[in-house]
């Protein structure tokens, strides 16, 4: 059997590779989730607020990460919007703005017409600068944002006459994929100001290590990549449940695609495991075999 494992083709190895990813993809299997600490503590945040708080939604992410954040920045909307908040959306990255029309087409629009755009939602777009922008609307939010994405002018729109810095909002939630994000949004706002501005995040994987030395002060609550997204899907569906396009109960809507998509991350995982722990077990009874002999 030693002797099998060991010249067993590699493209063996790919394939079972290929179909531990390819299956659960196929069957839109889906594993039982329990939220950790963090996404708990993310959830907490937002249902800790009340109706008509404000809340900034800064989508600085792009299609290339959508993978990750996606089903994480699509959870924050509809629980913002389950919670009838204020929400204020704008971005650092250039395309970051069109992840914020289509989270607004497919979540406030499809789900909740009943909000109305400029006094309960408001999409301020994008700005150039990184951190520059952040330096600004601290102190300042009117000097950069005379118009929304749309050109419609800023004090035209209801839900920003009372607004002249971001420092007013109640919640600010980031959803970064890297530069600029979530540590410009610590380094250069909460920091500044820790008494007024309060952080929540979802990153991608990659990214998380470089956030958790500013939890729990500066960033109280963190979704890390498709497993966080999963996480803070299961605590937004378990308490306000599931809906498609009518409003129904959707077990395999938009809004469990988070726990979709780590189907085949948990399987391709195990199996990880096990070739490991295969190759290690063939190593150690070689080793034994050379030492008897």
């Amino acid at each position: 059997m030693l002797e099998f494992f060991k010249k067993l083709d590699r493209r063996w190895i790919f394939l079972l590779m290929g179909l531990a990813v390819a299956l659960p993809i196929l069957t839109e299997a889906k594993f039982p989730e329990s939220a950790g600490s963090l996404s708990l503590a993310t959830f907490n945040e937002i249902e800790n607020l009340k109706e008509g708080d404000k809340v900034l939604l800064a989508f600085d992410f792009d299609p290339g990460s959508e993978g990750e954040l996606g089903p994480m920045a699509t959870a924050f909307v509809r629980h913002c919007a389950e919670k009838k908040l204020k929400m204020y959306f704008m971005c650092l990255w250039p395309v970051g703005d069109r992840m914020i029309e289509e989270n607004i087409t497919k979540v406030i629009k499809a789900d909740f017409p009943n909000l109305v755009y400029g006094e309960d939602y408001v999409n301020l777009g994008f700005k150039a600068g990184n951190e520059g922008v952040i330096k600004v609307i601290i102190s300042d939010m009117v000097q950069l944002y005379t118009t929304d994405s749309a050109g419609t002018a800023i004090n035209s729109i209801p839900m920003m006459t009372d607004i002249d810095t971001i420092r007013k909002m109640d919640l600010v939630i980031n959803v970064s994929a890297g530069y600029p994000g979530t540590k410009e949004w610590v380094q250069f706002a909460v920091t500044r100001y820790p008494q007024d501005i309060r952080l929540v995040a979802g990153c991608t994987g990659v990214q998380a290590p470089l956030l958790y030395p500013y939890i729990p002060e500066q960033l109280p609550g963190l979704l890390a990549a498709i497993k966080g997204a999963a996480e803070y899907e299961k605590l937004v569906l378990d308490k306000y449940g599931h809906r498609d396009e009518n409003g129904k109960i959707d077990e395999k809507g938009k809004y469990v695609e988070g726990q979709r998509r780590m189907g085949p991350q948990a399987v391709a995982h195990v199996l990880m495991v096990l070739l490991i722990l295969a190759g290690n077990i063939i190593y150690f009874s070689e080793r034994r075999r050379g030492a008897t002999q």
